[in-house]
């Protein structure tokens, strides 16, 4: 499974608590832990002090507590927590697939699992409330989508396309084909919610790289 995962594995910034303003970066890799400081300082001593790297390999990290303290005091205890469990091998797989290929797995689940999936991070939160998987759940549910239907979508999104009750949907259709300067014939089939999704092949959603299991 390692060969789904990226060069990197996390990344962010922080500052030292106050009064220090210490710049730092943290970054993680397949096996390195490297943290980066810059002294932010207008005393003169600290006028010509250089960048610094400390760089420790996965285990080292594990049996540094000097380093995990630093990394806790400037990020946070999570933060600490998650590099930990990085280091050690607890990689969450599921949340580093490609966005093509979890938006298809996603497809099969119902409306009520995605709502809690999308509790789960900020990424997946992300991703349960994308376009791309609303206009699949919005033509599922439809037997036609029309261009006036598609062109509300971009005003609204579809998610809100969804959820817009049919009487409330005909009225904002047949206010913008007057706004238009159209006829104000709307017809709709849709049914919501769908029990479940009907569902497309893999490369609706994007191109997905084949990926070699170990």
């Amino acid at each position: 499974m390692a060969a789904v995962l990226p060069t990197i594995l996390y990344e962010c910034d922080g500052q030292a608590p106050a009064p220090s303003k210490d710049f730092y970066h943290l970054l993680v890799t397949r096996t390195e832990v490297i943290m980066r400081y810059w002294k932010i300082s207008l005393r003169s001593e600290f006028r010509d002090a250089r960048p610094g790297e400390v760089k420790e390999s996965h285990q080292d990290f594990v049996d540094d507590p000097t380093l995990q303290a630093q990394i806790a005091i400037i990020f946070s205890q999570n933060t600490l927590q998650y590099v930990l469990n990085l280091c050690k091998g607890n990689y969450d797989y599921l949340e580093r697939l490609s966005e093509p290929l979890l938006l298809y797995i996603m497809t099969f689940l119902d409306l009520e699992d995605i709502a809690l999936l999308s509790q789960v991070s900020h990424t997946f939160q992300k991703l349960c409330n994308s376009d791309r998987l609303w206009e699949h759940i919005v033509e599922s549910s439809c037997d036609k989508v029309t261009a006036e239907m598609r062109a509300l979508a971009q005003d609204i999104g579809w998610k809100q396309l969804f959820y817009t009750n049919k009487l409330q949907l005909q009225l904002q259709l047949r206010r913008r084909r007057e706004r238009d300067g159209e006829g104000d014939a709307v017809t709709l089939s849709c049914h919501y919610p769908p029990t479940s999704l009907p569902k497309k092949p893999a490369e609706h959603y994007g191109k997905l790289e084949s990926t070699e299991i170990n």
